[in-house]
Parts: C-alpha cells; sequence; structure tokens
C-alpha cells in the first residue's frame, strides 16, 4: 500500500515533524481508519513533553489519543463495522499504539462506536477522552442518580463540562465550580455556576447546602482540588477525581465516612483489559450525543498536521478556549 503522511515527535518537548510512514495494515480485530479528525488533550502534550511516566509511549511515535473518521477496511474478525462507517474512540498515541496524528490508524474495533449522526468529524474527535473519563466516574465508580447532588470542580474544563452534561442527563442536581469567566456557559448547561475567585469552599458549601456537601464530588483539577473535594462532600459521600496527584490528609473524608474512587482511563490501551468497556461507553456517548443531551464546547481555532504543535503550544499556555482538534482528512 502506498505510505501515509502522520505527524511524528521524534524527542521529549521536540516538534512535530510531518512524515512519510509505512501505511499501517488491519490485524484481526482491528479495523483501518482514515482519520478525519484527532481530539488534542492535555495529556498529549505530556506524553510528547516526555512527563508522563503513567502513560508509557516511547519517542519517536505519532501521538494522538482520539479519533474520528471512516472505515475503510476490516480485519478478520471483526463483527461491529464495515467499510464506509463513521466511527470515533479512544485508539492511541499511548502505550506503543499509533496515535491519531496520522492519515491512516489500524484499531482494535472494541475501542470504536459509530460517530453521532449530529456531530461533525470534529466535534466527535473532541469526546472520546473526556466523556470516558467523566463517564467511568460519575457512572461505574460513584452510580449517580436522579436527585442526588453533584458538584464538579473544574467544570468548564474538558472532562469538566462533559461531567456537568452526563450528571444532568442522569437526573442530578449540578453545581459547577470554575472561574467567573466560564459562568455563563456552564448557567446554559443547567448547572449552578459557582465562582471559586470570589468564594471558599466552605462559604459555597454553606450557601448551596446548608453545610452539609454534596452527595458527589468530581475533582477534575487534582492536588489542592482533592482536598477541597474532601472538603466539600457529605457524610457517607462520595469523591472521584480523574487526577489524584500530590500527598493529602484523608482524614476529613474519614471522619464523614465518605468514599473515595480514581479514574485511569488508559488502562484499556496499556494493559489490554476493559476494551469491551471503553466502547461501552462511547456507544453512550452517542446515544445522548443524539438526543442532544451532551455536546462537546470546542475552540473554534483549525489545525493541520503541519500545525499540531501551535496545538500543544495553546494547551501548554492555558490558551485555549475549549477542545482543540485537528483537521486531518
Amino acid at each position: 500500500m502506498p505510505k501515509m503522511r502522520a505527524a511524528v515527535v521524534e524527542a521529549a518537548n521536540g516538534p512535530f515533524r510531518v512524515s512519510e510512514l509505512e501505511h499501517p495494515v488491519a490485524k484481526r480485530g482491528e479495523v483501518l481508519v482514515r482519520v478525519k479528525a484527532s481530539g488534542v488533550n492535555p495529556l498529549d502534550t505530556k506524553i510528547r513533553a516526555g512527563a508522563a511516566a503513567h502513560a508509557r509511549h516511547e519517542l519517536p511515535a505519532v501521538l494522538g489519543l482520539d479519533l474520528a473518521g471512516v472505515v475503510i477496511e476490516v480485519g478478520e474478525g471483526v463483527t461491529r463495522f464495515s467499510p464506509g462507517d463513521e466511527v470515533y474512540g479512544m485508539t492511541g498515541g499511548v502505550g506503543g499504539h499509533q496515535g491519531s496524528l496520522a492519515e491512516y490508524a489500524a484499531v482494535d474495533e472494541r475501542l470504536l462506536a459509530l460517530k453521532p449522526s449530529n456531530l461533525s468529524m470534529r466535534d466527535a474527535a473532541a469526546l472520546p477522552l473526556i466523556f470516558i473519563t467523566a463517564w467511568e466516574g460519575l457512572v461505574d465508580r460513584v452510580n449517580v442518580r436522579a436527585g442526588q447532588t453533584v458538584l464538579v470542580l473544574g467544570a468548564g474544563g474538558g472532562v469538566g463540562h462533559i461531567a456537568v452534561q452526563i450528571a444532568k442527563a442522569l437526573g442530578a442536581d449540578v453545581y459547577a465550580v470554575d472561574s467567573t469567566t466560564k459562568g455563563d456557559y456552564l448557567r446554559s448547561l443547567g448547572a449552578t455556576a459557582i465562582d471559586y475567585t470570589s468564594e471558599n469552599v466552605d462559604e459555597y458549601v454553606t450557601r448551596h447546602s446548608g453545610g452539609k456537601g454534596f452527595d458527589v464530588v468530581y475533582d477534575t483539577v487534582g492536588g489542592a482540588g482533592l482536598d477541597t473535594a474532601f472538603k466539600a462532600v457529605t457524610r457517607f459521600g462520595h469523591v472521584v477525581s480523574c487526577l489524584g496527584w500530590g500527598t493529602h490528609a484523608l482524614a476529613p473524608l474519614s471522619f464523614k465516612s465518605a468514599t473515595y474512587s480514581g479514574v485511569f482511563t488508559l488502562l484499556p490501551l496499556l494493559t489490554g483489559e476493559g476494551r469491551e468497556h471503553h466502547g461501552d461507553i462511547m456507544r453512550e456517548a452517542t446515544k445522548l450525543a443524539e438526543v442532544g443531551k451532551v455536546s462537546p464546547r470546542l475552540d473554534p481555532r483549525t489545525f493541520t498536521l503541519e500545525t499540531a504543535t501551535n496545538a500543544h503550544e495553546l494547551i501548554e499556555t492555558r490558551k485555549a478556549n475549549g477542545k482543540l482538534v485537528v483537521d486531518v482528512g
């Protein structure tokens, strides 16, 4: 087969260089996807910098965790997809698996789902990692249900704004903590916006829960954010975090007989375990997106394989205004 174009990073913190690589071939259980769009996540920038020991991926490599594209061939034993299907998922860019910053990718079919019919390729490519991370926390770990109060820390970020939407879709009463600049957007999602720059945790716990605390707290910030979550949760409540870095006192949680759960979204790619479930989660994402209950917030700027480094720089300098996507197709 002819070669394909891909953005390759050759050394830690190096720029992407567009190169011609061997065309991938779909093995048993895999589909060959013509990549149309590649979602960019903060984790991608850490992998590129060589600063993610928990996300093993030797360089030089093709990065890109999330993709959306079109199936052009299916390998032996594939049952879910056919050529022409539009698909999306979190499929590579870690654990030695080729990422999505390339024209083609051979992907384990278990990681994919049919793309929501009402979302563009760009929108679809923005969803996988953040939706899976939010879903694993709220559904797999906590089983959020109607009538519960859910507090999301870092609610305007990638995982945060999807966690808000999933919790709302499940019938929860959602409180969204972020800066005042994100308030209008968070209110548009049906959440009660809380500006952390004008209220501390004790103040908003008192104002919104009468001092009782929230049934579920999802920390997407990490560090001091997790300590804030321990303060904000109610007795017998549940804290979940996708960024459990740092040293934390567990006493505030223990004194409330509350529970903590962590989310590590990369496990199926790193270990092979749980890939079927990631596909299941992506099918749930499609259902919610198609009924208008989940939609990613995208930065309007566009990028190509040649300018992928610029997208990474915007994330590293915290200048992105929504999810960033690289157009590949």
